[in-house]
């Protein structure tokens, strides 16, 4: 990443500066190639790239067949690693672009308001997202989680078809 600062973009005769990206990936494809556009934007604009994936807590299983707790953590550590895969694939990306890459994974009940909330705390100036992740129905042109962080996000949010 240069140490040069942010390129300005001029809308409605106002400067606006992004300078912290952040791009939302569950390992579909429509993720990765938002997370592609993440990176050429980052770079671009000489602006930080955050990479976070959102584990929801109903996706884990937290009693497994068997009833013990124990096949949450089984879960939980499976669930981690998946989400790492994931950032893995979007740093290699980063990394050859020289872009610096910050990734975190976080649980919310609500993943559209998680990846708004993380925004938020974080600053971020533009959030990238796929139309549909995993659960994707072809059908919709915008998926629940896009259209929920374009209704709940702070900040301008592209959404990559």
């Amino acid at each position: 990443m240069s140490d040069s600062s942010p390129t300005p973009v001029t809308t409605n005769n106002q400067k606006i500066i992004i300078s912290k990206i952040l791009v939302a990936v569950d390992g579909s494809e429509a993720s990765m190639d938002a997370a592609d556009y993440a990176i050429s934007i980052s770079k671009q604009y000489s602006a930080e790239l955050y990479a976070l994936h959102v584990i929801h807590p109903g996706d884990i299983d937290l009693f497994g067949a068997t009833g013990e707790t124990s096949s949450a953590d089984y879960h939980k550590i499976h669930a981690d690693k998946e989400a790492q895969k994931y950032l893995d694939k979007v740093k290699l990306k980063a990394n050859k672009e020289d872009i610096h890459l910050i990734t975190e994974v976080i649980a919310s009940t609500n993943t559209p308001g998680g990846i708004a909330d993380y925004a938020e705390d974080k600053e971020i100036d533009l959030i990238v997202i796929g139309t549909r992740g995993k659960s994707g129905f072809k059908k919709l042109l915008v998926g629940s989680v896009a259209s929920g962080v374009v209704s709940y996000a702070h900040c301008p949010v592209m959404v990559i078809k």
